[in-house]
């Protein structure tokens, strides 16, 4: 019997660096990432940060902006839940979600991201020039480690 071997974001962010802007995960990709539960954050536009793989969703993050998310995936914006369950379970899983920040045009790329969660890099070009310095982390790492 052959062992399967789970993909590492460091090896996804290899697989991903050098993208394309506009072209950066493919659905072949993003099947992989999704069944190695790994999550893949990057920039589109000037106002949106992208999730691809174990979480398929976009935030807006015009000039900057956070997301926070946990092992179940991104939290909703807390000011648009009005249903009482789901309030509930926000609620539940918010001391437990970690932040990750989108950073508009720092370090020479139009977006940056900064986490506390364990995650590998990878650059998108826009033209050969530096776009994006995206992330790419396991989803079942997203949880705070301090208090």
């Amino acid at each position: 019997m052959s062992e399967t071997h789970e993909m590492t974001p460091a090896e996804l962010a290899e697989k991903l660096s050098g993208a394309a802007y506009g072209k950066v995960v493919s659905r072949e990709v993003a099947a992989e990432a999704k069944a190695a539960g790994l999550v893949i954050v990057y920039g589109a536009s000037d106002d949106l940060m992208e999730f691809d793989g174990a979480i398929y969703d976009e935030l807006g993050a015009y000039d900057g902006g956070t997301a926070w998310v946990d092992t179940k995936g991104l939290l909703p914006d807390r000011e648009s839940i009005e249903d009482d369950d789901e309030l509930r379970d926000y609620f539940a899983r918010e001391p437990n979600a970690v932040r990750i920040d989108a950073v508009w045009n720092e370090e020479g790329y139009s977006w940056i991201y900064r986490t506390e969660i364990p995650h590998a890099t990878f650059e998108v070009a826009d033209d050969s020039e530096p776009y994006c310095r995206g992330i790419v982390f396991r989803l079942a790492d997203a949880q705070r480690t301090t208090p």
